[in-house]
């Protein structure tokens, strides 16, 4: 077969989404008789199965022969091309160069050209990726503008996509929502460009999990599942896509499918040559593993999280937590906060935190932010974000002794949680309305809400919960191996009592106490009250 030959196959292999063949057939030929459109395929070949070095290459051979063929607006695309690439790589001092460039060879255009859109779109990148949130965020519109002004639909598939990530950054989730969703219109109807239509649905998913719209992350994670499937042969996207599908699996309870599609995640983040988002794979990972009661497993993958750039709080401090490293806990929820800023970020981070504060008995701590956190619920309306304020607001109020506060907050949350059928939340939630009930003296209701519990927590794999509520319910398997009377005393520890307070409430001699505690400190292996108190908060013994 000739060249001409073979170059004709691989433009119909790549016009047929036959990545793979378009990719080896283009790269076996001689440069000299590509074209820069060629080069260009090339690239959207390399890129789509995870080769993003080839697609660099192949994309500054197409600026190249661009120029050399006196085509600026081609040359201007292929530089805008390699920007944007570079920025998503976080490379934004390269992709500034080549933005730049992009921009010179234009300045030869006094036309309104599509190519100032596509250069827009690099420079916004190249804003976030350096955390210039408002240096980006004017630049979305302009986007969206010149793709109507030349009725291109990737463009305005961009722009819209990233208007409406903006507006949910800076906290107008409802507008935001709706611009996201006018972005998927031209995607779902085929009209934009495969690595276009990945980029948009990635990021219309991402944002979906930002803002707790849990709901429509699911229905777009299906999609972007069977848009994956149609193109067998496609390496990107693919690592974000599992992502997604593992978050829904914890949010349904399958934890230990979620921890298996987190590896698989990972893999394909590395045989597409890495990806920032591979930090929130091992951030999920070590979140799943620590639900499961493998410690050691959650801190190894918090270790590869932080090599990849996430700090993987507030995982970190609830690990430390689960290992009674009580003021390590609390010391690493202080620096989340102080460091974290905005409520799209704040609401993700509140409910861990509040957690580690409650457990220190900082509760005036944990009252400001359960506040806080109530308030950006309302303000964005998500039923994920109203569920978790309420369990915040539950557990604060358990905290501080408010068992009416408790059980309302409690049951909202149940009710909630389960109607977006995530059964570990609501099992969670579900323990909450059981200790409240205990305390207003309805005790068969409480056992019924804790044996639901428990049963939930035990199909789930979920052990350290499941352990909790066994102890709740003084059955056999009291975590810790504590006796009865032992879990009683324990929980008047946590509640702040000394040995001579103890002595009186449960009608025992000091020295009686004062064996038991002996006794917890050998079975729970701890060295101080606080450390047992902080034992006690993560098996809901309090």
């Amino acid at each position: 077969m000739g060249v001409v030959e073979d170059l004709h196959r691989a433009r119909d292999a790549y016009e047929r989404r036959e990545w793979l063949a378009a990719y080896r057939t283009l790269s076996d030929l001689d440069d000299a008789v590509l074209a820069a459109t060629d080069f260009l395929s090339l690239a959207d070949a390399a890129e789509l199965l995870g080769r993003p070095d080839d697609a660099v290459q192949a994309l500054q051979r197409a600026h190249h022969a661009a120029l050399d063929a006196a085509d600026p607006l081609l040359a201007a695309r292929a530089a805008a091309r390699l920007g944007t690439l570079l920025a998503l790589r976080g490379e934004s001092a390269v992709a500034g160069g080549w933005l730049a460039r992009g921009e010179r060879v234009l300045e030869e255009v006094d036309d309104d050209v599509v190519e100032r859109g596509y250069l827009l779109v690099g420079r916004m990148l190249e804003r976030v990726s350096v955390g210039d949130l408002e240096g980006a965020r004017p630049l979305p519109a302009q986007i969206t503008a010149c793709g109507r002004r030349h009725a291109d639909p990737n463009l305005v598939a961009l722009g819209l996509n990233q208007e409406g990530r903006v507006l949910t950054v800076f906290g107008e989730v409802a507008a935001g929502l709706r611009l996201l969703d006018e972005a998927m219109v031209g995607v779902v109807a085929g009209e934009v460009d495969p690595l276009v239509a990945g980029e948009v649905y990635c990021s219309m998913i991402e944002a979906c999990q930002w803002v707790g719209d849990l709901g429509r992350a699911a229905q777009w994670t299906r999609a972007l599942s069977q848009w994956c499937d149609a193109q067998p042969t496609i390496v990107a996207f693919t690592g974000q896509c599992a992502v997604h599908r593992a978050q829904l699996m914890r949010l349904h309870g399958s934890l230990r499918d979620a921890v298996i599609e987190l590896e698989r995640s990972a893999q394909r983040y590395e045989a597409a040559g890495g990806h920032p988002a591979v930090a929130l794979a091992h951030h999920e990972r070590g979140d799943v593993l620590r639900l499961l009661g493998d410690l050691d497993g959650a801190d190894r993958a918090y270790g590869q999280a932080l090599q990849h750039g996430s700090d993987a709080q507030p995982g970190r401090a609830l690990l430390a937590l689960a290992r009674g490293e009580l003021d390590q806990a609390v010391a690493a929820v202080r620096r989340t906060l102080a460091g974290t800023h905005g409520a799209i970020f704040r609401h993700r981070v509140i409910p861990g935190c509040v957690e580690a504060l409650v457990a220190g008995g900082l509760l005036d701590e944990a009252g400001v932010l359960s506040d806080e956190l109530a308030g950006i619920a309302e303000d964005f309306g998500c039923a994920a974000v109203r569920a978790g304020s309420e369990t915040v607001a539950a557990q604060v109020a358990l905290a501080r002794d408010d068992p009416e506060s408790a059980l309302s907050a409690g049951r909202s949350a149940l009710a909630r949680w389960s109607a977006l059928e995530a059964d570990y939340e609501a099992a969670r939630a579900r323990v909450l309305v059981g200790r409240a009930l205990r305390l207003l003296g309805d005790e068969a209701g409480a056992v019924l809400e804790l044996q639901a519990a428990r049963q939930t927590f035990v199909a789930q794999g979920a052990v350290p919960d499941a352990l909790g509520v066994a102890g709740q319910l003084g059955e056999a398997d009291r975590p810790g191996g504590l006796t009865g009377r032992e879990v009683e005393v324990l929980r008047l520890v946590t509640a702040g009592r000394s040995n001579a307070q103890i002595a009186k409430e449960l009608h025992l001699s000091v020295k009686t106490v004062a064996r038991h505690m002996s006794n917890i400190f050998t079975k729970l292996d701890v060295r101080s009250r606080t450390e047992a108190a902080a034992f006690a908060h993560r098996h809901h013994l309090g």
